[in-house]
């Protein structure tokens, strides 16, 4: 069964010029900083923007046309780097080139940063080069990297020491339960359970390493239902985590529905105000020792909102794409493209690398 249509894609989809509604920040979502005048310059080269940096993805968007705008998820960039690249608003410049990858094909996103006065803490360090170099964003992302657990199902992790939960920053202990047989082999397993405010965490009583946390980000639904061993608490996990299905007995059938309804009550608070994880100190997480994890953001900026819809400017969606293939980049049939055998193409008479599916020459020509 395919995820519900309240799950969270928004640190791991990229978008392509998106209606407003999905450039909206979610329940969760902060914005940490704002930089004007960013150029995005392998899709709209000579276009400037906005590029917002939140908890959970930069979204980039025109100043020129409503309709052309990114969303990147964090989870979708495998790597940042400053190197040069032509602007036609500011010529050969250094500029933030960010790696991704989602559905199968990579994909490569080019900023350049068109203010010269740059102002804000937050920007005013540089490169050895003298270009500033979207520090903001890097460290926003690593500060997202090190906090998965907030966020990914974890079985066999090191969550677990001396029969305590090892606490994420910001994180809680609401209750600790003994008395739970994890369901998911043939004889069961003694353990223990511990719910937090932002997850669910099992462990065997005899062997620590034995254990899942499961984030309520995670939880598609729990229920209590009939088992081989008798009525069990059920888990179902979303599609994005695995789709597991994860049962466990609990001593009585009274304990048994009160932990149920602890489990659906936390999950319950946490789908209203999630936790991420992501959080970033501008003065501090830009130090030399990196992002702090767990450290409060101060100042939250206001949610920046369109008042309009954008509409279809005619351009299809295979388009678009194109415009950001990284160089040699895999189809979604997994493909290294750079290795293919050119093709002829009856449009233009000559032999041409194979197209991105959905893509025509005739639209690839018109490309801004």
């Amino acid at each position: 069964k395919a995820d519900g249509p309240d799950v969270v894609w928004q640190d791991r989809e990229i978008k392509f010029d998106s209606p407003a509604s999905t450039l909206a920040l979610r329940d969760g979502e902060f914005v940490i900083d704002v930089m004007t005048k960013v150029e995005d310059t392998k899709g709209n080269n000579g276009d400037a923007g906005n590029l917002t940096i939140t908890n959970l993805r930069v979204i980039w968007r025109s100043a020129r046309s409503k309709r052309a705008n990114l969303s990147i998820g964090y989870a979708s960039i495998t790597s940042m780097s400053v190197k040069q690249a032509a602007s036609r608003l500011k010529g050969v410049t250094n500029a933030l080139f960010v790696m991704t990858k989602f559905n199968g094909s990579r994909f490569e996103f080019i900023f350049t940063n068109l203010d010269r006065s740059v102002s804000g803490e937050a920007r005013a360090r540089t490169t050895g080069e003298g270009t500033p170099a979207f520090l903001t964003l890097q460290a926003v992302h690593k500060a997202y990297d090190k906090t998965k657990l907030y966020r990914d199902l974890k079985l066999r992790g090191a969550v677990i020491a001396n029969d305590e939960l090892k606490l994420l920053p910001n994180e809680e202990v609401y209750n600790k339960i003994g008395g739970v047989m994890n369901l998911s082999n043939s004889r069961g397993n003694d353990g223990v359970f511990h719910l937090t405010n932002v997850r669910l965490v099992w462990h065997a009583e005899n062997s620590e390493n034995f254990n899942v946390s499961i984030p309520y980000l995670q939880m598609r639904s729990v229920a209590v239902r009939d088992s081989k061993f008798g009525r069990a608490l059920v888990v179902t996990t979303t599609q994005r985590s695995g789709g597991y299905v994860l049962g466990f007995r609990v001593e009585s059938s009274e304990k048994l529905e009160a932990v149920h309804r602890e489990v659906e009550a936390l999950h319950r608070v946490f789908t209203k105000n999630p936790i991420f994880g992501v959080a970033f100190d501008k003065k501090e997480g830009l130090g030399k020792d990196g992002p702090l994890d767990g450290s409060l953001a101060d100042g939250r900026t206001p949610r920046l909102e369109d008042d309009v819809e954008i509409v279809d400017g005619g351009e299809s969606g295979a388009d678009l794409v194109a415009r950001y293939y990284a160089d040699g980049a895999s189809g979604n049939d997994g493909t290294d493209r750079a290795s293919l055998e050119p093709v002829f193409d009856e449009t233009l008479g000559l032999a041409i690398e194979p197209l991105p599916p959905g893509a025509t020459a005739a639209t690839l020509w018109n490309v801004a």
